[in-house]
């Protein structure tokens, strides 16, 4: 006999949940907009201010759909519930992912959430910093998430990581101040113009990148697959 709705505990900040609990009390509790497990813990996200996470939101998201436009077979997901394991089910503010007819790794199931691990993983920390910088980014790197990207909008500060031999090493600019993907050819990153809020060099670094000749072979590739 199902539970009815009324029955259903609510889900609170805190709740020590198995996955499929913490996904029946989200799905039946319409006031809330974002929640996640992490480690077995419910995390239930304040109301979302403007300034440091929607705005900084809107241009990672910019970014990396000036990517995806020229990157068939690659996906670009906003605030996606990611099913990762039996104890974790972020919803992280964007993923990156490369689509499973082209060789990716991760799954979209039959309810449509996606389940496994995504190539590039970005989250926007404000009021969540610590969350994002330590259990999260643990989290991330246990289950194979190749790439990090946190941005603290608070300190103005962008960390980039990738996946190298179980642990993550910091992606750092080259001499033009680029940060370049390597899961992603092409996905070309200024971090000072970002975080200077000069939307128009990050679009033409990206753009730039999208026109290089290690993301026409990955297109390529994609394509082959």
């Amino acid at each position: 006999m199902n539970t009815p709705l009324s029955k259903i505990p609510p889900l609170e900040n805190g709740d020590r949940l198995s996955r499929p609990e913490f996904e029946r009390r989200y799905s039946a509790d319409p006031r809330i907009k974002k929640a996640e497990l992490i480690e077995g813990i419910v995390y239930v996200a304040s109301p979302l201010r403007f300034e440091p996470h929607a705005e900084p939101h809107s241009d990672m998201n910019g970014w990396l759909y000036t990517y995806i436009v020229s990157t068939p077979g690659v996906r670009l997901g906003d605030t996606p519930t990611v099913r990762l394991d039996l104890d974790n089910e972020p919803q992280p503010d964007l993923v990156l992912f490369i689509d499973p007819s082209c060789g990716g790794r991760i799954t979209i199931d039959k309810d449509r959430y996606l389940s496994g691990a995504p190539e590039l993983v970005v989250e926007i920390a404000a009021s969540s910093a610590s969350i994002d910088t330590g259990t999260k980014k643990q989290v991330y790197r246990r289950n194979g998430v190749q790439e990090y990207i946190v941005w603290q909008s608070f300190e103005n500060k962008l960390d980039w990581v990738e996946l190298i031999d179980a642990e993550y090493q910091p992606i750092l600019p080259d001499e033009q101040g680029i940060m370049r993907s390597r899961v992603f050819p092409g996905l070309w990153l200024k971090a000072d113009a970002l975080l200077s809020g000069d939307r128009l060099a990050v679009v033409q670094t990206v753009q730039a990148g999208v026109q290089s000749p290690e993301h026409q072979a990955f297109v390529e590739a994609l394509r082959s697959r």
